[in-house]
């Protein structure tokens, strides 16, 4: 073969191989599965047509009521900060609200996340846990506040326990899909040696999940920090009461003061958070 390799063509020096592009096909798919997804579409624009009608959809009113609007923010380019220091002291009881509310939720959404998750707890039980952290979750806090206030009277520990209740059921569901998402491996390994559940969940589950625990627990402090200054609306403590008599007595001011003291403790809650996660997450 006069010093050429079987199976590589020998070319001349300074010429230039060109390989064919391979030609690119596309997978072709069923009919069954076209219709599947044909269906799919239909269903979605059904349900967006069904959900337009009953929200009143009309977003032409933006620009028809412009004017409106305008008037209205141009009551908030003048924030009243007369009264600072009342201001200031309901945000505070606003964030020991949310504290007090967020840290039970994480003690009771630990075993509640636990029993709740399918590789942990049979099926009797993280069915129904399941199924009440589910009622924890879909009740607004504004509504466990009313109910907390009717029980135990206006102030802040009923709004204290209203947080508590609806964090439960959030932060529960969180924790247990993050243990079911864990590597099983160690688990089996520690239960080789003759472990018990406990020691399990001790050495097995809990070393994996507890940096998204805390991820997650952060998140909903910030968010309760929120739904502290709502749940205070009506009657549960903290600036939501000061702030919803601004609102009904058209003070705009005064309502542009506590809302730019509100978003300065959340963004800083908000820094404070971003650093725990990089430095210790």
């Amino acid at each position: 073969m006069d010093g050429a390799v079987r199976g590589i063509v020998p070319r001349e020096k300074g010429s230039v191989m060109t390989v064919p592009a391979a030609e690119f096909v596309l997978p072709e798919t069923s009919l069954s599965r076209k219709l599947i997804r044909l269906s799919a579409w239909v269903a979605g624009a059904v349900v967006l047509a069904w959900a337009w009608q009953g929200s009143e959809m009309r977003p032409l009113d933006l620009v028809k009521y412009r004017g409106n609007m305008a008037t209205y923010l141009a009551g908030f380019l003048s924030p009243d900060f007369s009264q600072w220091r009342e201001y200031l002291h309901q945000t505070a009881v606003t964030l020991q609200i949310a504290i007090w509310g967020t840290l039970i939720s994480v003690i009771g959404a630990v075993p509640c996340g636990l029993l709740s998750s399918a590789n942990v707890a049979p099926v009797w039980i993280h069915q129904p846990m399941r199924r009440l952290m589910d009622a924890c979750r879909s009740i607004n806090e504004m509504i466990f506040a009313m109910i907390f206030i009717a029980a135990v009277g206006l102030g802040p520990f009923a709004g204290v326990l209203a947080l508590f209740m609806h964090t439960l059921g959030t932060l529960a569901k969180l924790f247990s899909e993050a243990v079911e998402a864990i590597d099983p491996q160690p688990v089996e390994g520690i239960r080789a040696t003759g472990a018990n559940k406990l020691q399990e969940i001790a050495y097995g589950i809990i070393p994996q999940v507890v940096p998204l625990w805390i991820s997650y627990s952060l998140y909903r402090f910030e968010s309760n920090v929120r739904s502290a200054s709502v749940v205070g609306m009506v009657g549960a403590g903290g600036i939501g009461m000061l702030l919803w008599d601004a609102i009904r007595s058209f003070n705009y001011a005064a309502t542009a003061a506590m809302l730019i003291i509100l978003v300065v403790v959340v963004v800083v809650i908000d820094s404070g958070s971003a650093l725990i996660r990089k430095h210790y997450i």
